[in-house]
């Protein structure tokens, strides 16, 4: 993101309200846009030059070219290391990265191995992600790594296959009833392991805490730009660590509900239609195309629960916080995506 370029001075946020949950939805729907992945690297270096003239003070005002810049830089920079995130795991990309994965969850009729294998393949692709957005200030190391993959794996597989073994056993349902019980199999794995996911990769950050800043006041935000001032962390802490890894996983779960119940349940009342009973090999397209439009409209609605960007009430923290807070007295962190 743009905090990570040289330079004193801030850009605003976003050009939209984030205090709000609509304007952050749009912010969201901005950082996820799957057109950024087309930037080129000369792209990126511009984009990087112009927000960089922009916080050195070469560059007075925000235009239309300095807006997408800043557009390509938060979808493409992590905010912590200055580096870009790797492509596959970008949430410009997560639409694309998870089509055919949630395509191969949601097939209709899959056997054991099947479910095994793209409970696996869908946790593998989560962990990616959520290693390469999480907030940086507290590395993990690489068994803490490899144990939460095969935890969140282990619980992702479990949940998928004892359903899938208890649903036909529910006599009170009717067989209608059992089918569609069983096509929102997957998304009762993949929400529960996705949210043990989110805090089996960023556990470290609980138990080791995240920096947190003081909320500036517009005269510091103005010493901060010139240099006057030097921008530091107050500490780290483990109750703003805990909030931020649990609303990512609350957010984990609400992008995954109308993307794993919408289309199989769309599914089941065509599969009945003449339509598509004449044309059974339009199953697999039809449900890719329903996943595809519900994930790009679901995601930035998940995004935009919470800021990214987080302020909270230095008393909220711990006690050494209490009396360091900045303007009105809060703090802000990182939430990580």
């Amino acid at each position: 993101m743009t905090s990570s370029l040289p330079g004193n001075r801030d850009l605003p946020g976003s050009q939209y309200d984030l205090s709000t949950y609509w304007g952050r939805v749009r912010h969201a729907a901005d950082i996820s846009d799957p057109r950024t992945l087309l930037t080129s690297s000369a792209g990126l270096e511009h984009a990087k030059e112009l927000v960089t003239a922009y916080k050195t003070g070469k560059l007075r005002d925000m235009t239309p070219e300095l807006w997408n810049a800043k557009k390509i830089i938060d979808s493409t920079i992590h905010p912590d290391t200055g580096e870009p995130v790797f492509l596959p795991f970008r949430m410009s990309a997560f639409v694309l990265s998870n089509l055919v994965v949630t395509g191969g969850m949601l097939t209709p009729g899959l056997g054991t191995a099947g479910t095994l294998g793209w409970q696996v393949t869908n946790q593998s692709l989560n962990v990616a992600i959520n290693f390469s957005n999480a907030n940086k200030s507290t590395p993990l190391s690489t068994s803490t790594i490899v144990q939460s993959y095969f935890m969140a794996v282990s619980a992702s597989c479990g949940v998928a296959l004892g359903l899938n073994a208890l649903v036909p056993r529910l006599k009170s349902l009717s067989p209608n009833a059992k089918m569609i019980a069983g096509r929102l199999v997957p998304f009762a794995a993949v929400a529960s392991a996705g949210a043990l996911n989110v805090f089996l990769m960023r556990g470290e950050e609980i138990r080791q805490g995240i920096d947190v800043y003081p909320v500036l006041t517009d005269e510091e935000k103005e010493k901060v730009e010139t240099g006057e001032v030097e921008l530091k962390p107050l500490g780290k802490s483990k109750k703003a660590a805990t909030l931020a890894v649990g609303e990512t996983a609350l957010s984990r779960v609400l992008n995954a509900t109308p993307i794993m119940v919408l289309p199989p349940l769309i599914l089941v009342k065509l599969q009945q239609t003449n339509w598509l009973k004449q044309r059974p090999r339009m199953t697999t397209p039809v449900n890719l195309g329903l996943i595809f439009t519900t994930s790009i409209f679901a995601l930035p609605l998940a995004l935009g629960a919470f800021p990214q960007r987080q302020a909270v009430s230095a008393t909220s923290l711990e006690a050494e916080f209490h009396a360091r807070g900045g303007k009105d007295g809060l703090v802000e962190f990182n939430r990580g995506i």
